[in-house]
């Protein structure tokens, strides 16, 4: 049952990195990435509990925390074009 569920992740993982290199926007391959992230994350889950090693869990949270950050910091850089942007900086006359 887990080995169909690692198969089904691993044709969605394939599904998002198709997604990833067409898409129409940046904003779409920024979203792509995420979830080829997380369905990363899902994937050593699932093999980690296929192989009986619970250790595969930490490596997916680490994981996780870092897809966050690297997802907000592509945002913040795409939207403002400097990941130093301060708003404090523009209220200032």
């Amino acid at each position: 049952m887990f080995a169909t569920a690692a198969a089904a992740i691993l044709v969605a993982l394939v599904l998002a990195v198709t997604r990833a290199v067409k898409g129409p926007t940046v904003f779409d391959r920024v979203l792509a990435a995420n979830s080829v992230g997380t369905l990363a994350i899902l994937l050593l889950a699932v093999f980690g509990f296929l192989t009986r090693r619970p250790e595969f869990l930490d490596i997916g949270l680490t994981y996780a925390l870092l897809n966050i950050i690297g997802t907000l910091a592509v945002l913040k850089f795409f939207r403002h074009g400097d990941l130093a942007y301060d708003v404090d900086e523009e209220r200032k006359p």
